[in-house]
């Protein structure tokens, strides 16, 4: 099993760019990042230290996100935002500039939410453009734009894999651009009541990436009644060959005590 560590949700007992080392030790070759500045285009030394991280640390960065807004105070990207389409643009220059520094090839464009008073059409219309235009700008690294189902958020618009998969399919339609794909985050997709199994029978073979936590309270695998390993599984015979990203809270001092001989091997 080839895993990646999500080093924005765990580790966070550490500085974030001491983060790549500490997976490095505890036996990983891959970390993903959420976007790890506070702005779209950070200072450029801001952007060499990350980067020196990672390549000082000597793991992979699988996967990065495009800037999201204000995480924190609930904002959940600048796809679908009128009026942050030159942020957004801006946003995804720096993206490509790391992408190509460190061979990363898998980027996560969360949509957005809908907003008081906004059309969700022209939001909907707005997106396809945005993810077209960061679908064109990474296609030059050999990359894809992920488009991820989130929970938590009953603003966000895109709960389940068919949702995500209609803007998909009107980003290859409409703008001729074909390297969008599904980030299938089986935490999200489960606690949003979606049929997983179904999900995975249909589309494994099209997914961009997996990333994985355990439901209820996404926490490491085991720790809830998901069956994770078997989902797993399922989406490697189905076509999968990706790594799987580990995006979950860690609960316990070791938290990544679960991953047994058997399970890396699987």
């Amino acid at each position: 099993m080839s895993y990646t560590v999500n080093a924005s949700i765990l580790l966070t007992e550490l500085p974030i760019l001491e983060r790549p080392a500490a997976a490095k030790a505890a036996g990983f070759d891959a970390v993903e990042y959420w976007w790890p500045f506070s702005v779209a285009v950070p200072a450029q030394d801001e952007v060499d230290a990350f980067v020196a991280a990672i390549q000082d640390a000597g793991v992979q960065l699988t996967g990065l996100n495009f800037f999201a807004g204000d995480m924190p105070g609930g904002d959940r990207g600048l796809v679908s935002w009128p009026g942050r389409e030159d942020e957004f643009a801006a946003n995804i220059d720096v993206v490509v500039e790391i992408g190509r520094r460190l061979g990363t090839r898998a980027f996560n464009a969360l949509y957005g939410n809908r907003l008081d008073g906004a059309d969700p059409q022209e939001q909907d219309d707005l997106a396809v453009k945005n993810l077209a235009a960061a679908g064109r700008a990474v296609a030059e690294l050999g990359g894809v734009v992920l488009l991820e189902p989130v929970s938590g958020m009953e603003a966000y618009p895109l709960k389940t894999a068919a949702d995500a998969l209609v803007i998909i399919a009107r980003v290859k339609d409409e703008e001729g651009v074909d390297n969008v794909r599904l980030l299938a985050d089986f935490y999200h997709l489960a606690v949003n009541g979606d049929d997983v199994p179904a999900v995975i029978a249909a589309h494994a073979a099209e997914f961009g990436h997996i990333q994985i936590a355990d439901a209820p309270g996404r926490g490491e695998p085991g720790t809830g009644e998901l069956p994770l390993e078997q989902w797993i599984a399922d989406a490697q015979a189905g076509g999968y060959a990706g790594v799987i990203g580990l995006e979950y809270k860690a609960t316990q001092a070791d938290p990544f005590a679960w991953i047994t001989p058997a399970a890396a091997q699987a």
